[in-house]
């Protein structure tokens, strides 16, 4: 015959698989040996056992939401060079990052700079810290997501597949000004600009001041309402230093270039 503590061990197994509770299901006999040996009271033992669910049910949800996010690996906060860029104010991303002021109002952020001076690594790296914090947050190479957004229209479907962009807080529009009007359609572009415009948030990296945008979307009066739109609400970062790949690419060659003699001096009279 079968112990009825093993019967009780095995259904109370089955009915944490049932309602979906691993954590509990994990960790109930060292919760349960523990509060047999200590004392605990029953509600002290539930709600041990109910924080560590919640703290391994918010563990995973992070987990999946980064996964959903496609930001950059290893482009976090933590990692990057704050000093490279010193007219960006660490103080003040650090406040962005909280996302409590703006994201929840559909503000935007705009980067812009050169190539190479990491606005992109900056964008994953806010995105990466609000996913942290329980936002939900897509990041994308502008021309990827221009693509797909086509291929809706194509298929008929594109406002239904602005709309499924709604589950983000915030949609990371990575190189806005790739994107040029005579390789492809980009009024779809601006059809996500619309729709998310004071409702949800757009953070977008640029190479290229708004005067030059010109050459992202099919007229300059779209090119103009895009940009109002995006700045009503917005953020406004400059980075305009040297590019870290060029200063990396130069100190490469320095370290790989022989030692220079020292010129003679030639000390004979003429």
């Amino acid at each position: 015959m079968i112990p009825s503590s093993q019967t009780d061990t095995a259904r109370l197994t089955l009915a944490l698989n049932e309602l979906r509770l691993p954590a509990i299901k994990a960790l109930w006999p060292q919760f349960t040996e523990q509060a047999d040996k200590e004392g605990w009271p029953a509600s002290r033992l539930l709600a041990a056992l109910v924080e560590h669910e919640l703290a391994e049910r918010d563990r995973r949800r992070i987990a999946r939401h980064l996964a959903q996010a496609c930001l950059l690996p290893g482009k976090t906060l933590e990692a990057f060079d704050f000093t490279a860029v010193p007219m960006l104010s660490k103080a003040h991303v650090s406040a962005i990052t909280a996302g409590d002021s703006w994201i929840t109002k559909g503000s935007n952020i705009l980067l812009f700079g050169p190539p190479g001076v990491g606005k992109s690594h900056l964008a994953s790296a806010i995105g990466h810290s609000l996913v942290e914090k329980g936002y939900r947050v897509l990041f994308s190479r502008t021309t990827d997501l221009v693509q797909k957004l086509q291929q809706a229209r194509r298929d008929l479907v594109l406002e239904s597949a602005i709309a499924k962009l709604d589950k983000f807080h915030l949609v990371i529009l990575d190189d806005i000004t790739y994107v040029t009007k005579d390789q492809a359609e980009t009024s779809v572009l601006f059809e996500l600009i619309s729709a998310r415009y004071e409702r949800r948030s757009m953070l977008i990296t640029a190479n290229q001041p708004f005067g030059e945008w010109n050459t992202v979307f099919p007229d300059p009066a779209m090119t103009l309402a895009a940009v109002d739109r995006l700045v009503h609400h917005a953020t406004i970062f400059e980075m305009n230093v040297e590019s870290y790949r060029r200063r990396a690419a130069e100190q490469a060659k320095g370290y790989g270039r022989p030692p220079q003699r020292a010129a003679s001096v030639n000390t004979q009279p003429d």
